[in-house]
């Protein structure tokens, strides 16, 4: 039996030591993955306090029909994506809230009217169009793992298995794909400006 199967039917037996174990054993992979979701670091810790949450709470009914850590990265990204939907409807993240106020309370920044982010949108939706093209562009290793993560949302260790590279490599290959697609965006951005 795994060391994970072994602290989830512990879990499920009332012990708290086992969730502790996994807590000190996911926290940070989570972390970087719903931070790498939804993009602000406090609303990234959100996700990831309510997915233990949702350990705690439904680990009952996890069958063991895929591992455990798949399991729990599912829960993550499903809570992360619905995060990432409600910051954006909300428009500025968490973190870039603060700096628009100032000392006495009033605007520093003014938030744009819904009108003047109509442009953003109209380029958002002409770059969304070139992603394949930019995506082909990648190195074939780096555009892999980019679609496998981003794209299909395969878990981390379904990808390093089914490319036969290690854990350290995959998110090396994610983070250097991720950055060339965001230079090669930002440079389309300020081309059509």
């Amino acid at each position: 039996m795994d060391q994970d199967a072994e602290l989830v039917r512990r879990l499920r037996a009332g012990d708290e030591s086992a969730f502790v174990e996994l807590v000190h054993r996911y926290q940070p992979r989570l972390l970087r993955l719903a931070r790498a979701t939804v993009g602000s670091h406090a609303v990234a810790e959100e996700v990831t306090q309510e997915t233990w949450l949702a350990v705690v709470r439904g680990i009952e009914r996890f069958e063991g029909r895929s591992s455990f850590k798949t399991w729990l990265y599912r829960v993550l990204l499903n809570r992360a994506h619905t995060a990432a939907g409600k910051e954006q409807r909300a428009g500025l993240p968490h973190e870039q809230l603060d700096e628009c106020f100032g000392r006495d309370g009033h605007w520093d920044i003014t938030p744009l009217p819904w009108a003047d982010r109509v442009d953003d949108a109209i380029v958002a939706a002409k770059l969304a169009e070139r992603l394949p093209e930019l995506l082909a562009r990648l190195p074939a290793a780096q555009r892999q793992v980019v679609m496998l993560h981003d794209v299909e949302q395969v878990p981390c260790e379904e990808i390093t298995a089914m490319l036969g590279i290690s854990d350290g490599n995959e998110r090396v290959l994610l983070h250097r794909g991720r950055t060339r697609l965001r230079a090669m965006l930002a440079g389309e951005i300020g081309a059509s400006r």
